[in-house]
């Protein structure tokens, strides 16, 4: 399917539904490292099958509300990182280590006892699922090698960098597979980057085009100040890492602006870089009109032109209620259009 001028998506998760996860557990054990299979309802013998009518809704919700280029909801992961960073050799995620996470709070995270290597495919029938389900063009998202590198200690190879780019050759050899099972678009997310600037100076870059090196098609590196289910203030006068994403291969940068009331003024450090703009408020329990998004994509159009604009949230929409998502993505794709019909003139 074509898209059209100012297209719509979703950064990658969908909420999953009340009969399929705990949601006091998951709000309990946000964004785990290491395994949380608890946080399922559905016994091990019936959780794919759940996992895959659960998809089928989410990728209904996101064809309903009128959006482009949809994702799988991310329905099958406990979190955004722990299902591709636990199936990779050299990770011990039985025997896990403790470290103070983004958050200030102590987390289990899995240990690197031998080199890094990406085993087998991951993601593969999640994207062949997807791509069986609907016409529209399909992303699907994958933990960034530099975010990787801060949820897990490191006892095998003693330097962080080596530690990022052994993440990303795996990354990149996922990445590989998932393009070869029919995925339009490939995003990284790397929230870590924003947390952890003086590392990312230094090899941040190198490691996100090592893992995408090789990667046909559109690819986005996706950056945030956290979900918003937990980090309230957020800054609006930039972040500590974006500029230098202008020296990354990936095409398209995705970027929260609508809670933080992000200052546009830093977009023209990524000129010829395709922008994912945030332009739905996670933070918010209101859903935005159409028109509040409408104006927040006119602000984006001040810095970026519109052919390398792309409307979406500020994030994944996981901790959501379902209700409220799809009714802000509804609004996203109400608010494009609104925005591509006066660009029409």
């Amino acid at each position: 399917m074509a898209l059209p001028l100012l297209p719509t998506t979703v950064v990658g998760s969908y909420p999953q539904p009340d009969w399929l996860v705990h949601r006091d557990i998951l709000a309990g054990r946000l964004v785990p490292r290491v395994h949380a299979h608890e946080i399922w309802r559905v016994p091990p013998v019936l959780l794919e099958a759940a996992q895959d009518d659960a998809t089928r809704l989410a990728i209904l919700d996101m064809e309903r509300a009128g959006i482009d280029i949809i994702t799988d909801g991310e329905i099958r992961r406990e979190s955004y990182s722990n299902r591709f960073a636990l199936a990779l050799g050299g990770i011990d995620a039985e025997n896990p280590a403790e470290i103070i996470s983004r958050g200030g709070k102590p987390t289990h995270v899995p240990r690197i006892t031998g080199p890094i290597r990406w085993q087998r495919p991951v993601e593969r029938r999640d994207v062949e699922f997807l791509r069986a389900n609907t016409d529209r063009q399909i992303k699907i998202t994958l933990p960034g090698p530099f975010t990787l590198s801060q949820q897990a200690v490191d006892e095998h190879y003693r330097d962080e960098e080596a530690v990022a780019l052994a993440y990303a050759a795996a990354v990149a050899e996922e990445a590989r597979d998932l393009k070869s099972a029919g995925a339009d678009v490939i995003q990284l997310d790397e929230p870590w980057l924003q947390a952890r600037p003086e590392a990312a100076m230094r090899y941040g870059v190198a490691a996100i085009n090592r893992a995408l090196e090789g990667v046909a098609g559109p690819t986005v590196v996706h950056l945030c100040f956290g979900y918003a289910h937990t980090v309230k203030d957020k800054p609006n006068a930039g972040y500590s890492f974006l500029p230098q994403l202008a020296d990354c291969i990936a095409q398209q940068i995705s970027i929260e602006a609508a809670q933080p009331h992000l200052d546009l003024g830093i977009l023209r450090d990524l000129a010829g870089k395709t922008i994912l703009l945030g332009v739905i408020d996670l933070g918010s329990t209101q859903v935005e009109t159409a028109e509040q998004v409408a104006a927040r994509l006119r602000l984006g159009l001040a810095h970026v032109p519109a052919e390398r604009l792309v409307a979406a949230p500020d994030c994944g929409m996981k901790y959501l209620p379902r209700d409220r998502a799809f009714g802000k993505l509804r609004a996203l794709a109400e608010g494009a259009a609104i925005v591509r019909r006066e660009l029409a003139g």
